[in-house]
C-alpha cells in the first residue's frame, strides 16, 4: 500500500504543487457560476488602446482572503510523497476553514480539490476526495460531501441539458438554470453561491433599462448608474469599483443611447461629458488628465484616419495593381509615420479600422 501511495503522489506531485499555487493565486478568479453556467456567445468591440493607468493593480498573492484578511503564506512541501496530502489539508484548513461555513467558499474549495483529485486519479476521485474531506474537515464533513454531491449533479444537470437551454431565450435560460440551483442546492445557497451572477444580472437589467430612457440625458443617467450601483453592492460599492472601474466605466459607454447623445454635442461639449462620466465613477486628477491626453490622441488619429480612407478611395479609383499598393504604403506613410505597417497588414488582412463606428471615450 505505502508504494502504490508513493506511486501515485509521485506521478502528481507536479499537480499538487499547481492546485496549490492555484489556490493561493487565483482567489479572487472567476465565480463557480462562470465554470458551470451555460456559456453564451457575447459580440465584443473593436480592441481598444491600452487605457491611461488609473491605479496600482496588486500582483494576485498580494491579495485578500474571503474575509479581507491577507492570504496565507503557500506551503514549501517537504517532498514526501506520504505528508503531502497532510500538507495539502493543512493549508485548505488555513485557507478556507474560518469561512467554510459560507456556501461559496464550500464551492471554491470543493472545485480546487476536485480539479486535483481528477487528475491524480480519474477513476475514483470522488472516493479519493471524500476521504480526503472526511480526515481534514471531520466535524463539516456531511455538509462538505452534500454540497459536493450538489455540485457534480449540478454539472451534470447544465451538460444533459446543452442543447435544452442553447434553445432558450435569455430570460428562459436565466429561469431553467435557477430552478435547477434552487432545487439543488435549496434557494438561499444558492444565491449566496452565486450572488456575484444576480449582481451583474441586475447591473445589466439596468444598463438596458437606462439605454431605452428616452427622456434621460447623459448626467440623469449616470447619475441613475451610479446610485444602481451602490444599491446593488452596498457597503462594498467602493471596493467593486477599486477592481472594475474600467468595466464599470466601460459598460455605460457602451449605452447606444449614450454613444448617440456624445456624437450630437461639440467636442469641448463631449471632452466635459467624458471627463464628468470618469470623474463621477472614482477617477482622480491625474488620472482624468492622461484620459484627457489619450483623447485628444485618440481624435487626431481618427482625424488623419477619415482623411486617409478618402484619399485612399480616390486612389483605388484610378490606380489598381502594383501600382496602387506603392502610393498607398506612400499614404499610410505620411498619415500613421510608424503606424503605417501595420495597418498596412491589417487591411491586407481585410481589417480597416477606420471603417468601425468612433466609440467615444473607448477606439
Amino acid at each position: 500500500m505505502r508504494m502504490r501511495t508513493k506511486t501515485i503522489l509521485g506521478g502528481s506531485a507536479v499537480a499538487l504543487l499547481a492546485l496549490l499555487a492555484g489556490v493561493y493565486l487565483s482567489f479572487r478568479s472567476a465565480e463557480p457560476e462562470a465554470r458551470l453556467a451555460l456559456a453564451a456567445a457575447s459580440g465584443t468591440g473593436p480592441r481598444a488602446e491600452r487605457p491611461p493607468a488609473t491605479a496600482s493593480v496588486a500582483s494576485p498573492s498580494a491579495l485578500p482572503g474571503p474575509g479581507g484578511e491577507p492570504p496565507p503564506s503557500a506551503p514549501v512541501l517537504s517532498g514526501d510523497p506520504d505528508k503531502e496530502l497532510e500538507e495539502l489539508a493543512t493549508f485548505m484548513r488555513d485557507r478556507f476553514g474560518a469561512k467554510l461555513k459560507e456556501p461559496y467558499i464550500q464551492i471554491k474549495m470543493l472545485e480546487d480539490l476536485m480539479r486535483f483529485f481528477q487528475k491524480r486519479n480519474p477513476d475514483r476521485w470522488q472516493e479519493e476526495l471524500l476521504a480526503f474531506l472526511k480526515k481534514a474537515f471531520p466535524e463539516m464533513y456531511d455538509e462538505l460531501a452534500a454540497t459536493l454531491r450538489n455540485r457534480v449533479d449540478y454539472e451534470k444537470w447544465v451538460r444533459d441539458n446543452d442543447s435544452y437551454l442553447r434553445g432558450l431565450n435569455d430570460k428562459e435560460r436565466r429561469t431553467a438554470i435557477w430552478d435547477a440551483r434552487n432545487r439543488l442546492f435549496g434557494k438561499e445557497n444558492a444565491e449566496r453561491i452565486w450572488a456575484s451572477e444576480l449582481k451583474n444580472q441586475a447591473l445589466a437589467d439596468t444598463l438596458v433599462a437606462l439605454d431605452g430612457k428616452q427622456d434621460a440625458n447623459l448626467k440623469q443617467k449616470l447619475s441613475t448608474y451610479k446610485q444602481r450601483l451602490q444599491e446593488i453592492h452596498g457597503e462594498q460599492a467602493e471596493v467593486y469599483l477599486d477592481r472594475h472601474r474600467q468595466e464599470t466605466m466601460n459598460r455605460f459607454l457602451d449605452l447606444s443611447s449614450v454613444q448617440k447623445e456624445l456624437t450630437e454635442m461639440t467636442p469641448q461639449e463631449r471632452s466635459q461629458s467624458l471627463r464628468t462620466v470618469r470623474k463621477e465613477l472614482g477617477l482622480d486628477e491625474e488620472a482624468l488628465k492622461r484620459w484627457d491626453e489619450l483623447d485628444k490622441t485618440r481624435d487626431t488619429r481618427w482625424d488623419a484616419g477619415v482623411k486617409y480612407m478618402a484619399e485612399r478611395e480616390a486612389l483605388a479609383q484610378q490606380l489598381s495593381g502594383p501600382e496602387l499598393e506603392t502610393k498607398l504604403q506612400e499614404l499610410r506613410a505620411r498619415y500613421f509615420g510608424t503606424e503605417a505597417d501595420v495597418i498596412g497588414q491589417e487591411e491586407a488582412s481585410g481589417f480597416f479600422r477606420f471603417e468601425r463606428p468612433r466609440q467615444w471615450g473607448r477606439n
